[in-house]
């Protein structure tokens, strides 16, 4: 099939454009926890599979020169407020709530498009059509509480009628109510609700989510940051506290244009035609066509960075803070350009093979079953062997043979987990 795995974050090149994706939604209580989940999964694993990693966001903050698309499963949180976002309340009503109080839409992707500022940002997850432009001089602080009116801008309602349909044809209408009985419902969650907030924290920042609260004094971490240095916790022993990261000189783009599309049904609005032209630096060689996935130069040399870190392990290591990785990456980036640049290493091969059996849901499989843990994702190996990082394969922990468990779940170097019933 002519789909690439990106896994739970990564960095590709398609001819001349740079592609980064964050996979997964956003839960406060999974952000900081390692990719422990194993088959078979029980009900909590079968949510927090797919919730995002702060160890994955960190690694994709690394990057200090521009990418043209990025795609995220989740929106980036306050887009909304940047795009025609009355119409959007209108056609979903739940949405203002959440939006008015931060709660809707993924403050880790936020970040990432905040600091790599793509030309283009593709989501998905809440199912409708929705548009907007980021002006990011004007918004440069993703928790500064700003009036929501203030970021808005009429330059995203102008943005349907440059990319094919005027405003005036934009008009929302409720779908068909066709089901899919073989999808997850990525909205279900065992978080408990919290209390109502005091409406003083609604107000002093619009990024506050409900899944931010500490479970130890319900102080949300976006709120928090706010606060003076001099409120800060203790740094714990023998942890460096991570700086800020400033803005790389590298990355000029001021604009990312941003559009969600809905499901993929009967009377939705689930495609958009677009000309995409790139901003980043690529090489001539990468706009000769017919074009090519390739991996990505930069991406590589943060995974050989970040691979002394098992995305296994409890608890992750802190943030160590820009300028320590920045000099591991620069020694990796001269490893990469002489043994799989120089060496014309970086096409991504198209030799897709089926590594587990076809899904099939007339076959009961016996729970606790012990799978192969050589059916890897052929993506993931390809990038092992060529990166020259070993993945991660765990013989089953005390838990998972409480379970009767094991063997099942491998991790590569790259964050990514990946499952022998994953294709």
């Amino acid at each position: 099939p002519k789909i690439y795995y990106l896994g739970a974050a990564n960095v590709v090149n398609f001819g001349p454009l740079r592609i980064v994706g964050l996979s997964g939604i956003w839960s406060g209580p999974d952000y900081r926890k390692p990719h422990s989940e194993r088959l078979p999964y029980d009900f909590k694993e079968l949510k927090s599979i797919y919730h995002q990693r702060e160890l994955d966001v960190r690694k994709l903050l690394q990057l200090r020169t521009q990418v043209d698309v990025g795609i995220s499963h989740d929106w980036p949180r306050k887009v909304e407020w940047q795009g025609d976002y009355q119409q959007l309340f209108r056609f979903k009503p739940h949405f203002e709530s959440d939006a008015t109080t931060g709660r809707l839409g993924s403050p880790a992707a936020r970040y990432v498009m905040d600091r790599l500022r793509p030309k283009w940002w593709f989501a998905a997850h809440l199912h409708c059509k929705f548009s907007a432009v980021v002006d990011h001089d004007r918004v440069t602080d993703t928790t500064s509480g700003e009036n929501p009116e203030i970021l808005h801008s009429a330059k995203a309602i102008k943005l349907e009628s440059k990319i094919g349909q005027s405003p005036e044809e934009e008009t929302f209408t409720s779908p068909a109510n066709v089901r899919n009985d073989d999808e997850i419902d990525l909205d279900m969650e065992d978080v408990e609700p919290c209390a109502a907030q005091p409406a003083m924290v609604r107000s002093a920042a619009n990024s506050v989510s409900q899944e931010d609260f500490t479970e130890s004094n319900g102080v949300p971490i976006d709120l928090r940051a706010q606060l003076p240095a001099s409120f800060a916790r203790p740094t714990p022993a023998g942890a460096a506290a991570a700086p800020s990261m400033a803005h790389p000189r590298a990355i000029g783009n001021d604009r990312t244009h941003f559009l969600a599309l809905d499901k993929c049904l009967p009377n939705r609005r689930f495609l958009q035609m677009l000309e995409i032209d790139p901003i980043s630096n690529s090489s001539a060689t990468a706009r000769n066509t017919p074009y090519r996935f390739t991996y990505d130069k930069e991406w590589l040399a943060i995974t050989r960075a970040f691979a002394s870190i098992n995305p296994l392990t409890s608890p992750i290591p802190p943030d160590e803070g820009e300028s320590h990785y920045r000099t591991l990456i620069e020694t990796e980036e001269a490893w990469i350009e002489k043994n799989l640049v120089e060496a014309d290493k970086m096409v991504i091969p198209e030799n897709f093979e089926m590594t587990a059996p076809i899904y099939d849901p007339s076959v009961v499989r016996k729970i606790g079953r012990r799978e192969d843990p050589r059916l890897l994702l052929q993506t993931a190996t390809a990038v092992e062997e060529g990166v020259g990082v070993e993945e991660e394969a765990e013989e089953g922990d005390l838990e998972a043979e409480g379970r009767g468990e094991g063997e099942e779940g491998v991790t590569d170097k790259m964050g990514m987990k990946h499952d022998s019933k994953v294709q």
